[in-house]
């Protein structure tokens, strides 16, 4: 597998949207963002993008990291990350911030790759999405903000 930073174009939106599943959302951070790709002989597998916070020196959010359903599992997504957090910490990000849900699989893979509960933004699905977002039944409500000390 071969991780790299690539031009945003490169990702197609239906990848995004396995994660995200508002156009409008992921029109609203992908112009401003570095991404970066998972491929296998030459298929693409997953994607990730990243919005460097110029408000705050040294801080990026994760907006996006999305693996093709058929390939969820199998540690596409961790060694994407983890490729992602080496690149950041290259260009100088010394913390990353992230929002996910309260529950399900991408709290449990977040918080393997060391990231931590920084604060619970109420209502967040609520407000931020058109649709409701449903995971194995329960209804995403609110959002959990998660951080990561990459450079001291």
């Amino acid at each position: 597998m071969e991780c790299i930073e690539v031009k945003r174009r490169q990702i197609p939106l239906n990848l995004l949207l396995e994660a995200d599943p508002s156009e409008a959302s992921v029109s609203s951070y992908l112009s401003e963002s570095w991404c970066f790709t998972a491929s296998d002989n030459e298929r693409l597998l997953a994607a990730c993008v990243v919005k460097p916070q110029p408000q705050a020196d040294h801080l990026a959010e994760i907006c996006n990291i999305s693996v093709y359903p058929e390939y969820q599992g199998q540690g596409v997504g961790t060694a994407l990350l983890t490729f992602v957090l080496s690149q950041l910490a290259s260009k100088g990000i010394k913390h990353v911030v992230l929002c996910t849900g309260t529950f399900g699989h991408q709290l449990t893979f977040y918080q393997r790759l060391g990231f931590r509960v920084d604060a619970v933004l109420k209502d967040y699905f609520l407000l931020h999405y058109p649709e409701p977002i449903f995971e194995n039944g329960i209804q995403h409500q609110d959002g959990l903000r998660l951080y990561k000390v990459l450079l001291k």
